[in-house]
């Protein structure tokens, strides 16, 4: 092997294990800088708990969103979906909590493969086909709530506790992981995040797996959204309101590549949405004013985004 190709193999490595590091080093460096601006508040066991508590929906919904990405797509349906599905839940609920959560989930499904079905089918992008699902289920939220929130019953916030969400969460991160490194569905959906045209020269059915991969991510908000009534015990016009947002950012915080790609690691997930909750408890325990919240979430997100974008590759979003 000539020298030239054993560094290249070196620096790829490298590039790699950083990748996967770096964003580990924020964590810990955020959690510093927080600790010390907070005395230490932020890190106390209580707080702790709250940041766990407010990373549980955020790691459900984004385990989705990641495959989505690593196909090399987006999708900013996800508050929206747990709006609608919230309704769905919260109403069902007062009949039969475990009816409930299903159709819940297949009502998440159906968002999700009507979206792949768009992007698939149709060839339409899919950013344009979330962003369009975004406004539609928004405003079947609202309109469903312009009377009066609908509230679930009383009784299912006894199961807001971490005995309950944690397991809950810890499978969904667990099944991902092993999908995404250990089965052959993994490998094709990296494939097809490396470029979909050569997926298809190898005998890969792309269509079918993209298909797959947005009515698996659209369940897992389905998921999501029960967690979420579990905290807020009703849907208002606004339920979900942003949580496509904190998503996005979470992973390219973890360092997901802002256009996707088999060069994704699923760490990703877990410590961006991690990264995400302790920002956001950082600024809310700092006592900023709330659009100064948002100016440094958006600064921090457009920093990464620069640093961390491709511009060789030229890998669009499809």
């Amino acid at each position: 092997m000539s020298e030239k190709k054993v560094a290249a193999k070196k620096s790829s490595v490298i590039q790699r294990f950083g990748s996967m590091l770096f964003p580990l080093i924020g964590l810990v460096a955020m959690l510093i800088v927080f600790s010390i601006l907070t005395k230490g508040r932020i890190v106390g066991g209580r707080n702790l708990l709250l940041i766990l508590n407010q990373a549980y929906v955020l790691l459900i919904a984004a385990t989705g969103v990641f495959f989505i990405m690593t196909i090399g797509g987006l999708d900013f349906s996800q508050g929206s979906i747990v709006g609608v599905v919230g309704i769905v839940i919260a109403t069902l609920a007062h009949y039969n909590l475990i009816l409930a959560i299903i159709c819940g989930i297949l009502t998440g499904g159906a968002i999700g493969l009507l979206n792949g079905f768009m992007n698939v089918f149709l060839k339409i992008p899919s950013f344009i086909v979330t962003i369009c699902a975004m406004f539609l289920f928004r405003g079947v939220c609202k309109y469903l709530t312009t009377n009066a929130p609908v509230s679930a019953p009383l009784s299912i916030m006894d199961y807001d506790i971490h005995s309950i969400k944690l397991p809950i969460t810890l499978v969904v991160l667990v099944i991902g992981y092993i999908l995404y490194r250990h089965t052959t569905l993994g490998i094709k959906i990296k494939a097809i995040g490396a470029g979909e045209t050569g997926a298809r020269y190898s005998g890969i059915k792309v269509d079918k797996i993209k298909l797959l991969v947005f009515t698996a991510a659209g369940c897992l908000t389905g998921l999501a959204a029960f967690i979420n009534l579990l905290k807020v015990g009703s849907i208002t016009a606004t339920g979900g309101n942003l949580i496509e947002t904190n998503i996005l950012i979470a992973l390219v915080l973890g360092g997901m590549p802002i256009n996707g790609g088999a060069k994704a690691h699923f760490s990703t997930v877990v410590i961006g949405c991690l990264l995400c909750a302790v920002m956001n408890n950082g600024l809310v325990m700092l006592k900023l004013d709330p659009s100064v919240q948002q100016l440094i979430q958006g600064l921090i997100f457009l920093a990464v985004v620069a640093i961390t974008t491709d511009r060789k590759t030229g890998s669009a979003i499809k």
